[in-house]
């Protein structure tokens, strides 16, 4: 119920501001789902809870687990710990659990804020949990969003939702950590593409 009133609130605020969302008809309508989405300001998880109409689960760095009050409202958005830099294996499993449960998770695979897309510096998690679970992976490219507040007449608030990558012939490969490198860079790479259009 908090989640379904919190993104009601924050979805209304957003639309008024001029937010567009692009390419829902590629977003899988259930099943196991990888939101991969570029990453420049806090602002970016809000934005892809309110485009999508399916609930979504973010990995979120652990340290905003340590103020209870703040815990509670992430947890209350379906927000779950993670240590940043480290395999939690905790977070892994949480995860891997969600999908397995046909949930969609939302991930951030530049791992950190950037204000450039970097292909080459970004984490593995995506690939692996892909890979892992069988999940749909679904490029998402936020723009718009720099800066400490939103604003649409400042530069277009936009979510982009890309088709989802075809990883079946990923699936056929060795699992290794080149693999994750290749599959990581493509992700990063289509991110980039929904930017530049």
């Amino acid at each position: 119920m908090f989640y379904v009133v919190i993104r009601g609130f924050f979805r209304l605020f957003l639309l008024i501001l001029g937010l567009k969302i692009e390419g829902l008809h590629n977003l899988p309508q259930k099943g196991p789902v990888i939101i991969a989405a570029n990453h420049v300001s806090n602002w970016d998880p809000i934005l892809v809870g309110v485009a999508l109409p399916r609930p979504i689960h973010f990995m979120a760095k652990a340290e905003l687990f340590h103020n209870w009050l703040l815990g509670s409202i992430c947890r209350g958005l379906n927000a779950f710990p993670v240590q940043r830099g480290t395999a939690d294996r905790n977070a892994i499993r949480q995860a891997l659990q969600m999908l397995k449960e046909g949930e969609m998770l939302g991930i951030f695979p530049e791992g950190a804020r950037r204000k450039v897309v970097a292909e080459t510096s970004i984490q593995p998690g995506v690939a692996m949990l892909a890979l892992k679970s069988g999940a749909e992976v679904v490029p998402v490219a936020i723009s718009g969003t720099e800066g400490w507040f939103p604003c649409g007449w400042r530069r277009p608030l936009r979510v982009r939702i890309g088709p989802p990558l075809d990883m079946a012939e990923y699936r056929q490969e060795k699992y290794s950590s080149a693999l994750l490198g290749t599959i990581s860079e493509n992700i990063m790479a289509q991110i980039s593409i929904l930017l530049r259009n």
